[in-house]
């Protein structure tokens, strides 16, 4: 990873830390939770070996970018406006918008709101999710899905409740959150979204005997390194918007993407159960949809698991675009 190369930019008010490599037209990476810029590692420099500028950015809250204190300085429009913002700051006007996880609803919402910008969405792990005009507040719908169960979206509301799980030993927390919702452990062992009460976070996580292969003790001890440094405040935060999101949003009910769009995620994917629904009907709410993936045997973390396999399936998504009209 000598090729890439790091720097800090200004946008919307903070200062946010960049990973970019390669020449050419912009794809922006955005990471999702527990991540950073290097949950992108092997898209970097496929995709800037190809002939695009790739630039994976550390997102509000996280590594070495700005973190803000309070809780609303996370709601959806400052996450889409950190990224309007850095493709200011790269004096570019169009972008390819790739989004893992968290990235995924921050993507979207940048497709939905700047088009004119963002003219390609790439979505890994969490499909796209239609607004409704009969959708009620997401943490009552949670706790009626939950029912006699703990959701994690609820564990994580509270704040100060996820953090003291995950901050009393931040690198068996990352070993197990890593390894139980990836595709390698036998199913008893996974990750579930759905936990009894009595339970932590953590206490819903396998620990590994041996890291799976393609997750090294280096890529622990990196992130690792940025959490011990910055606790997980920042990214939890997302999670305690997503009420204020709905109460923002009313206007997309109904809205579809209209750019070309891809999908790409694990077959043993836990989000994949989660949001069958949204699943099965992206050919709908994304009418531009170029291929829809569930790759066999894997989990969440996606581009990290079968990095071949998602550059390939990104690089034949870019190629086959028609390249935005300057205006």
């Amino acid at each position: 990873m000598n090729d890439i190369s790091h720097r800090f930019v200004d946008t919307n008010g903070i200062k946010m830390h960049v990973a970019e490599q390669g020449k050419g037209p912009l794809v922006v990476l955005c990471h999702g939770f527990p991540e950073c810029w290097y949950s992108w590692r092997h898209q970097l420099s496929a995709l800037s070996q190809a002939g695009y500028h790739v630039v994976a950015p550390d997102q509000r809250g996280y590594g070495q970018t700005d973190r803000p204190a309070s809780i609303d300085a996370y709601s959806i429009f400052q996450l889409v406006g950190d990224i309007v913002g850095l493709v200011h700051a790269l004096r570019e006007q169009h972008a390819v918008i790739v989004g893992h996880d968290w990235g995924s609803p921050v993507a979207w919402h940048c497709a939905l709101l700047r088009p004119d910008m963002f003219h390609a969405i790439a979505l890994l792990s969490v499909p796209y999710v239609q607004r409704s005009w009969s959708d009620i507040r997401p943490t009552e719908a949670m706790k009626r899905m939950a029912g006699d169960k703990q959701f994690y979206q609820l564990y994580f509301q509270e704040p100060g409740k996820a953090e003291r799980d995950l901050e009393a030993n931040v690198r068996d927390a990352l070993r197990r959150f890593l390894y139980s919702a990836s595709g390698d452990p036998p199913p008893e062992k996974r990750w579930r979204f759905l936990f009894d009460k009595s339970e932590t976070l953590l206490e819903n996580c396998s620990r590994p005997d041996v890291l799976p292969a393609w997750l090294t003790e280096h890529d622990i001890d990196y992130f690792a390194e940025q959490f011990e440094r910055t606790g997980f405040s920042g990214g939890l935060n997302w999670y305690r918007n997503i009420d204020s999101r709905w109460e923002q949003t009313p206007f997309l009910a109904g809205a579809k993407l209209q750019q070309p769009a891809l999908f790409v995620a694990g077959e043993a994917d836990a989000v994949i159960a989660m949001r069958r629904a949204a699943f099965d009907s992206l050919e709908q709410t994304v009418p531009n949809l170029k291929r829809k993936i569930l790759l066999p045997g894997a989990g969440h973390w996606i581009q990290q698991e079968r990095p071949g396999e998602v550059n390939r399936s990104l690089l034949e998504f870019l190629r086959g675009l028609t390249a935005p009209t300057e205006k």
